[in-house]
């Protein structure tokens, strides 16, 4: 092997500890609780949360590497900041319209993820 591969290789050995960490302290810090009141939030963390099982289990039984489920992962970050910035506008709510487009943007990482997945 010469020192580009050898470079590539400690990378990715790099990305997947990276992954397993995330999704452990996440699957620590954030176990799943419902806020009372807050439907709409509730059905949109479950989701996120939902997702990120799944990029972890892809990781686990080798079907996501780790620049995929990196890429998923920023994927469902930008959709929870999206969710954050909506319920700061509405004191910790969202509207109807925008737990509509969290879920249009979750449905199409979903899809991706599964495609992922499933070859």
């Amino acid at each position: 092997m010469n020192a580009k591969t050898t470079c590539r290789f400690s990378l990715i050995g790099l990305l997947v500890s990276a992954v397993f960490a995330s999704g452990a302290a996440l699957a620590q810090s954030a176990p799943q609780t419902d806020v009372p009141g807050h439907p709409r939030v509730n059905e949109v963390n479950n989701r996120l949360e939902n997702q990120q099982d799944r990029i972890q289990a892809g990781v686990k039984d080798g079907q996501l590497n780790a620049r995929q489920a990196t890429r998923d992962e920023t994927r469902d970050n930008n959709i929870a900041a999206r969710e954050s910035a909506d319920e700061a506008r509405h004191g910790g709510h969202l509207t109807k319209r925008e737990r509509h487009n969290l879920n249009k943007s979750l449905n199409k990482d979903s899809h991706k993820i599964h495609h992922q997945r499933k070859y």
